[in-house]
Order: structure tokens, then C-alpha cells, then sequence
């Protein structure tokens, strides 16, 4: 069976809601991408940046950003929950890569406990 890459799947709490802003996400990003060896392409956010108040997200589980970083050999994933102080994770590449490497770099830029995380082989 032929091995195409690995998805890895992580849910951080308790984390540090001033790291959710689209400067220290792009900086995560940019050294994340480094750290484990990736070519950085196209960002894409999805957020309440220049909205006006009354167009805002105000419901717990929609309050925050998505951010796609597109890498050479797929892409990383982030959703950040303000309220929650919650961040989810998806690092997915046919190119591999040590998730223990990602999961502790991304407990300690966000400041948050892992509760759950998962790899998943693609075939």
C-alpha cells in the first residue's frame, strides 16, 4: 500500500487568547513551517478583521480565526475560539514530518494543554 502523507490532528485548551490575532499567527506560521521543514505559499484568513462591531461573530464556538497556510505538499489549518480559549490544528502533507515537533511547538506558542490529538495515515 502506497503511503500519500499523514494528517495531524490537534485540540489545545486553556490557551493564551492574545496569541489569536492574525500577526502572531502568521509568525506561528512562518516558524512552524520551519521547524518542521515545509515550504510556506499562499495564507488565507477568514475572520472578523475590518468588520464593523455589529457584523461580528458573538457566539462562543464562531468567535475567533481561520487560517489556511498552503505548503508546497498541502497545507496547515487553524481555527482559534477567543471566548473558548481553544485552538484546533490540522497539519497535513504527503511530505513527513515529526507531529510530536508540532505538537509541543504549538502547546508552547499558544500556551494551551493538548486533550486531544491524532495522526492519521493517508493511503
Amino acid at each position: 500500500m502506497i503511503n500519500y502523507g499523514k494528517e495531524f490532528i490537534i485540540d489545545l485548551h486553556d490557551c493564551d487568547p492574545s496569541t489569536f490575532n492574525r500577526k502572531s499567527i502568521k509568525k506561528y506560521f512562518e516558524e512552524l513551517c520551519d521547524l518542521i521543514d515545509m515550504e510556506r505559499e499562499k495564507l488565507c484568513w477568514w475572520d472578523d478583521h475590518g468588520l464593523p462591531p455589529e457584523e461580528q461573530e458573538t457566539e462562543p464556538h464562531l468567535k475567533g480565526t481561520t487560517a489556511v497556510q498552503f505548503i508546497k505538499t498541502s497545507n496547515v489549518v487553524i481555527h482559534t475560539l477567543d471566548i473558548l480559549k481553544a485552538t484546533y490544528i490540522n497539519v497535513f502533507s504527503c511530505k513527513d514530518f515529526d507531529e510530536n515537533v508540532v505538537k509541543k511547538f504549538s502547546e508552547k506558542w499558544f500556551c494551551g494543554k493538548t486533550v486531544n490529538s491524532q495522526v492519521i495515515k493517508r493511503i
